[in-house]
């Protein structure tokens, strides 16, 4: 995923697509680098499709039927009512949250290879397809576990008015108050039984593409517009597979505000479809995150490779020194 500066220096396309981050001093800027990568390809990606995530998220807690139609004129009334940012709220939390998910989510995936590669064998070589699944979910189960209070918060204020939630730390504070501290953990079984297949078949799928991508052109590098196809590519299969999921957790984030009493994930995902049926309840809003995930997926696969290679000519270039 990443392209270290020993990346770049090997001949061999596959090799420069999903070679092993470096071993030794010039390790700790390779954590360094993914950190800030994964928090800037994040923060760029979430803002990027904030108003079509709150849309879906609305839909979803909701057992209003979705349509292109009636989320378009949510999109619409959203605007009239309460202006032009506020197609944007709770993007705040959204930032706060994704920017150390993403950051972990990158700089865990880099890690994961080095140690998956050195217990199968192909240290310094391309993964095979099972680590190279297993290191992308092993890093997304690693970012989900260690900010979900975060998108619990961002989940709420995305369904609230205003006046019931002013700021991120409000969020925290009257969820605490009002319903216990354990509420800032629900719905977190779905989370991750959800992000297991979702970040091991995106990152899976990125990095294979990419590998079959330099085996056929002899390009160790994509241009920007193959890596968004790539990432589109990937967001749509990764986010299709664990969608239900993600209503489940949906649901269960917001049952203190929605008047709705969700137990287990079971539970939870039964009475959604003897309420709204499979299609119309496990999938609803499927299809706008059809054109949102992989435009989210794209964009941030695309700047976390597009910022590491600009750090690696700047390392060239003599600017950072090890």
């Amino acid at each position: 995923m990443a392209h270290t500066v020993q990346d770049h220096q090997m001949a061999q396309p596959q090799a420069a697509v999903l070679s092993l981050p470096p071993s030794g001093q010039a390790k700790r800027w390779t954590v360094l680098d993914s950190l800030l990568c994964g928090a800037l390809a994040g923060a760029v990606a979430k803002t990027v499709i904030a108003p079509l995530d709150r849309t879906k998220i609305i839909f979803q807690v909701s057992s209003q039927r979705f349509s292109a139609k009636e989320a378009f004129r949510l999109l619409y009334c959203t605007y009239m009512k309460d202006g032009f940012l506020s197609l944007w709220r709770g993007n705040s939390a959204t930032m706060v949250r994704v920017i150390p998910y993403a950051a972990i989510q990158f700089c865990s995936h880099d890690q994961y290879k080095r140690i998956l590669g050195e217990s199968y064998g192909f240290q310094g070589k391309a993964l095979t397809p099972f680590p190279r699944f297993l290191a992308g979910s092993l890093a997304g189960t690693t970012a989900a576990m260690l900010t979900y209070p975060l998108d619990m918060v961002r989940a709420r204020m995305a369904v609230t008015p205003r006046q019931m939630y002013s700021n991120i730390m409000h969020v925290f504070v009257r969820i605490t108050q009002e319903e216990g501290i354990k509420t800032l953990y629900r719905g977190f079984c779905p989370t991750i039984l959800g992000v297991i297949p979702y970040s091991g078949i995106t990152f899976f799928t990125y990095e294979t593409l990419k590998k079959l991508h330099a085996e056929r052109t002899r390009r160790s590098q994509p241009y920007s517009y193959e890596r968004l196809a790539f990432g589109a590519c990937a967001g749509l299969i990764g986010q299709s597979a664990s969608y239900p999921l993600d209503v489940v957790r949906r649901r269960m984030q917001t049952a203190g505000v929605t008047g709705q009493q969700y137990g287990s994930v079971l539970n939870t995902m039964k009475s959604i479809v003897v309420q709204e049926g499979v299609v119309r309840g496990l999938y609803k809003g499927l299809s706008m995150n059809w054109i949102k995930g992989p435009i989210a997926v794209g964009v941030s696969f695309t700047t976390f490779d597009l910022m590491h290679n600009l750090l690696h000519k700047l390392h060239q270039l003599g600017y950072f020194t090890h």
